[in-house]
């Protein structure tokens, strides 16, 4: 079969309108599990599920592919204790972590995210529990001219799984400095990736988009989600209490309004979101492309404890996260 490099972009976009992307069926809610490579690697993942998300061992097996015994036996070896908990320091920056798989991040529509890929997806502790958190998909998808460029689930095909082409499993890469980033290269040339940084007060994210291609991308659509499923007080499957101010999106905790999870991105293109998931999106959009340029979007996440949302917002618009 030739490789899409060979194909040409016109080709893609032509074969994608002549035949529409089918969907999956819903019956293959799968989870794709991604065994440890080697103890450090195993240490990392036990800590980051046993104690961090509070999986179960059947959780940790689905996320690994490994048997009970086995990961049971690698958590007495590398002294993983299930008990231990996470204690945030006063003043300490937000605690970020890529999101292990395995335990589905949606609690509904789970048809619509059909083998969810962990390396698009950092989990964001609350600041007032340290064992609720937030699913941020940084990216979701990205749309270009040429059709579903990216997807971080299986349910719909993109321009890739349509020739029969596999895009690999990566990784977030993990700096000294806490940050996370990703970067991939499509098989057309195309390069993305994101960047997350944490402070006390937020999580900055940039995302950028090369055009390795011969020919100017347009129409690069991103779909940025934050999933609430993990937050405890954010779960009820509604849009009716979520905040939309463009360029942000708030959700509140339940019953007490007081607290808030806050996402927004910056060239955006519409703010909406997703009852049943439950999810809020701040969806931008890259300026056109030429050959061989780089186009970037500013994102923000953060948690706010009052009931004046509405002057946090502004506060948080007189900052230079867009910058």
């Amino acid at each position: 079969m030739a490789s899409l490099t060979a194909i040409g972009t016109s080709q893609v976009l032509a074969d994608t309108e002549k035949k529409p992307p089918p969907r999956f069926s819903p019956s293959k809610r799968i989870l794709t599990p991604r065994p440890p490579k080697g103890d450090a690697d195993m240490r990392f993942w036990l800590q980051n599920m046993v104690v961090d998300h509070r999986y179960s061992l059947v959780e940790v097996a689905d996320a690994t592919g490994l048997s009970i015994e086995t990961i049971e036996e690698a958590m007495r070896r590398l002294s993983i204790d299930p008990n231990e908990r996470h204690h945030r320091s006063e003043g300490a920056a937000l605690r970020m972590l890529p999101y292990p798989g395995g335990r589905h991040p949606r609690i509904g529509f789970v048809e619509g995210a059909i083998d969810p890929q962990r390396e698009t997806k950092i989990s964001v502790f609350t600041p007032w529990d340290p064992e609720s958190y937030v699913v941020a998909d940084i990216p979701e998808a990205i749309w270009s001219d040429l059709g579903l460029t990216y997807l971080a689930h299986t349910d719909i095909q993109t321009v890739w799984e349509q020739r029969g082409v596999a895009l690999e499993p990566l990784e977030w890469a993990r700096h000294d400095d806490s940050s996370l980033s990703l970067e991939r290269t499509l098989p057309n040339g195309i390069r993305f990736g994101t960047r997350a940084s944490s402070s006390r007060e937020a999580i900055r994210m940039e995302m950028w988009l090369t055009n390795g291609t011969q020919r100017t991308l347009t129409d690069l659509r991103v779909q940025n989600c934050v999933m609430l499923k993990g937050a405890g007080g954010f779960q009820r499957q509604t849009g009716d209490n979520k905040l939309l101010s463009k360029p942000y999106i708030a959700s509140p905790y339940e019953p007490t309004l007081d607290r808030w999870v806050i996402t927004a991105w910056e060239p955006v293109e519409r703010v909406w979101t997703n009852p049943p998931c439950p999810c809020i999106h701040s969806d931008p959009r890259f300026p056109d492309c030429p050959p061989g340029e780089t186009r970037r979007l500013k994102g923000w996440l953060s948690f706010y404890e009052g009931r004046d949302i509405q002057g946090e917002l502004k506060r948080i618009d007189r900052l230079d996260w867009k910058s």
